[in-house]
């Protein structure tokens, strides 16, 4: 089959305002910046003190320290400064900052001068694209008559910033009405930009299990009982859960990924532990999970005189974007990239994110900047050593968040 998409060689730039264009080069500097300094979650403070010193050369009111290593801009654009403004409208952009525990492969002047540590997820390009934002909004505040909070959040690989940062108040005083995100998406190719209403990205939950068994010697099982055995059958009856448990409409998966028993080809195992994620999309699946995986393990270990220990916690809920706000975005994108190819609204993806716990507090979106160039060898999947995307997609992902700024406020009036 042709794909439809277009020619990231052939996408058409013309469509950013000349403004933003001239940014491009100082987008692709911070980038590369960042991208030389990456930093685990909550760990992210050359990243800020970085953020904080663009934020305070423009003049951005800001406040730091926020979960750690958090920041929160406010930009007030026109009439906006006057103390008797009752109830402002307020948009809040939000961008990650952390990186992951990667060593980089690439070879390139800006890799990554931290060993084991590489931005290999995108979030340096989410930081510079905020920066940009919010210079641009600084410049132009008589182009739009509300408040923008750009929320620089640490941590999205986990533990979880967003959660953290919601409970410090950062969509408080002002209260934020709508909020609005983006992730460079190297499953899709420059030029094009996912966007749905509704569930966009998956549930997160986690669990470990210890299988508690009776070890003794291979040739004489009768006198054991099989950790490895009752693992596996747990394993194999674990894919039921999908396949007969939940509504067939309802996508989700149980994924174990590790599993370690045993010590000897000959020694039958005492104990096998077992580590697995769950995702979903519908949330009224939350709690479903958990109580499944605990029948099915206590059901098998019970029939072979085993005991179980099992650790479950959930860590994000499903991104579900609003259908207002998506189709905010997705007219704004229509503006940015060529169309109808560059729309793609059928984007899920099983992989989380914490923007979604914003996403519970105030209707907002969250979308998919392609970033994929094949021709330039950037297309490599996200989380991988050799992880790059197309820089020009920085400039794209200004002017949608700048259009997307513009266009809200217009609509509250």
């Amino acid at each position: 089959m042709v794909s439809t998409f277009p020619n990231p060689s052939s996408v058409d730039l013309s469509r950013i305002r000349l403004s933003i264009r001239s940014l491009q080069p100082q987008l692709v500097e911070w980038r590369r910046r960042l991208h030389q300094q990456p930093e685990l979650g909550f760990q992210e403070k050359l990243t800020a003190e970085f953020v904080s010193q663009k934020l305070q050369e423009w003049r951005i009111e800001h406040k730091t320290g926020i979960a750690h290593t958090g920041i929160v801009a406010t930009i007030k654009g026109k009439g906006q400064d006057s103390e008797t403004i009752q109830n402002p409208k307020v948009l809040a952009i939000r961008a990650d900052m952390d990186a992951l525990p990667i060593q980089e492969l690439n070879e390139v002047p800006y890799k990554s001068q931290h060993d084991g540590v590489m931005h290999a997820c995108g979030h340096d390009g989410h930081t510079a694209i905020a920066l940009g934002t919010a210079y641009y909004l600084q410049q132009h505040r008589q182009d739009f008559s509300g408040i923008v909070k750009i929320i620089f959040q640490p941590a999205e690989e986990s533990p979880g910033g967003a959660k953290p940062m919601i409970e410090a108040g950062v969509l408080k005083n002002p209260d934020v009405d709508a909020i609005i995100g983006l992730h460079l998406w190297n499953n899709l190719p420059l030029g094009t930009v996912g966007v749905r209403a509704g569930a966009l990205m998956a549930a997160v939950e986690c669990f470990n299990c210890t299988i508690l068994g009776k070890g003794g010697h291979g040739a004489l099982p009768h006198q054991t009982v099989d950790s490895v055995v009752v693992a596996a059958q747990i394993v194999n009856a674990l894919q039921t859960i999908v396949a007969r448990n939940v509504n067939p409409i309802d996508s989700a998966v149980v994924t174990v990924g590790e599993l370690h028993a045993g010590t000897k080809r000959n020694v039958i195992a005492d104990t096998a532990r077992m580590s697995a994620t769950v995702r979903y999309f519908n949330p009224s699946l939350k709690g479903f999970f958990n109580q499944r995986v605990e029948q099915i393990i206590a059901g098998i270990c019970q029939s072979h005189g085993a005991n179980y220990d099992l650790e479950y916690w959930s860590l994000y809920p499903p991104v579900i974007n609003d259908i207002k706000i998506a189709e905010l975005v997705r007219s704004v994108a229509e503006e940015v990239v060529e169309t109808p190819a560059g729309i793609v609204p059928e984007c899920q993806t099983m992989a989380a994110e914490d923007m979604s716990f914003f996403l519970e507090e105030v209707p907002g979106c969250y979308f998919f900047l392609g970033s994929a160039n094949p021709a330039k060898d950037l297309a490599y999947p996200h989380h991988h050593p050799r992880f790059d995307f197309d820089e020009t997609a920085l400039a794209m992902g200004v002017e949608i968040f700048v259009r997307c700024v513009e266009k809200y406020f217009v609509s509250c009036h």
